[in-house]
């Protein structure tokens, strides 16, 4: 059931008819109105988390993957040590469960403990939050692949194009070195 419904949510992301690989992306916006200014989530352990996570980061790293995807899994290891190697950089890492959902908006136990699993083995021990109803609408009815990363400045507005694809730790830390510059200068 669990790869059915995994395989059923990347079909409706594939049919969304959005491209978004590479460029800038028209979700850009001016202060406070961003693609996750004012969302609500849970994360994996059932916590409530809103877009106050980004108030104390020049940037967020938002890591979009699926407990289906390879990719996604195999480049796990190098975020959890991007994330503790750039803690102190002002840039943080945030995760989304794409599959952790159901049609009803639920969270499927085994799904959710599966995803778990994942961070545990990989050592991905950053944030990863659970598809609300606002992450649905706002950021993952425009992803087409898992992972699919973009990044955030500290109110939650998107900065430059989206990155699809798993990286390399070396490739991770051109892009996050970049992004800081950017943000700080």
């Amino acid at each position: 059931m669990k790869k059915l419904w995994s395989m059923l949510i990347l079909a409706a992301l594939l049919t969304t008819g959005l491209t978004a690989c590479g460029g800038e992306s028209s979700q850009e916006t001016g202060s406070g109105t961003g693609v996750l200014a004012g969302f609500t989530a849970q994360d994996l352990e059932g916590n409530d988390v809103d877009d106050s996570i980004f108030d104390d980061y020049d940037v967020t790293m938002i890591n979009v993957w699926g407990t289906f995807c390879g990719p996604c899994i195999q480049e796990m290891p190098d975020l959890g040590q991007l994330a503790e190697d750039y803690a102190d950089e002002g840039l943080q890492i945030v995760g989304i469960v794409s599959d952790a959902t159901d049609y009803e908006g639920g969270y499927p136990e085994e799904t959710v403990e599966l995803a778990k699993e994942i961070v545990e083995e990989t050592g991905a021990g950053y944030l990863h939050l659970l598809p609300s109803q606002d992450l649905l609408n706002r950021v993952l009815s425009s992803i087409q692949v898992v992972p699919t990363t973009f990044f955030v400045d500290s109110e939650g507005n998107q900065l430059g194009g989206i990155v699809t694809g798993s990286k390399s730790y070396d490739d991770w830390t051109a892009i996050l070195d970049q992004k800081l510059e950017e943000v700080n200068s």
